[in-house]
């Protein structure tokens, strides 16, 4: 499945997202576990990833329909969308559960950050191993 790109505007690339990957090979093919970058206000946590090689599974292209994106967000929550009730019904279905538990499809920049988010190991899609 291949990402829905957002019709939302996306401001200019200046607050601070730091991944951090329990498999980074699995996700980029490298070996760095920890991967920075800039995005924009309006953009995703999966956009931004995608966009930069971290290839984090989206069963459902990113609308919200499933929970393989699944994140855990360890800083700068404030900087990010509130999750709505569809992503907390979904964010339910996914191993590993935490209190700062997301989906990085609707994770939408939306402050200053600076934001820290970790990318699990198991998080992947069982049609594609």
């Amino acid at each position: 499945m291949s990402l829905k790109k957002s019709d939302r505007p996306v401001g200019p690339a200046v607050v601070p997202v730091k991944f951090v990957m329990e498999d980074p090979e699995g996700l980029t093919g490298k070996t760095d576990p920890i991967a920075e970058f800039k995005g924009g206000e309006g953009q995703s946590l999966l956009e931004l990833a995608m966009d930069h090689g971290i290839n984090i599974e989206h069963a459902c292209g990113g609308v919200c329909a499933c929970s393989t994106c699944h994140v855990y967000v360890e800083q700068g929550e404030k900087s990010l969308s509130e999750a709505v009730e569809a992503e907390e019904d979904r964010v339910e279905e996914a191993p590993g559960l935490q209190r700062n538990s997301r989906l990085s499809c609707q994770c939408i920049i939306e402050g200053k950050g600076p934001i820290v988010v970790r990318v699990p190991a198991w998080n992947r899609n069982a049609v594609k191993e």
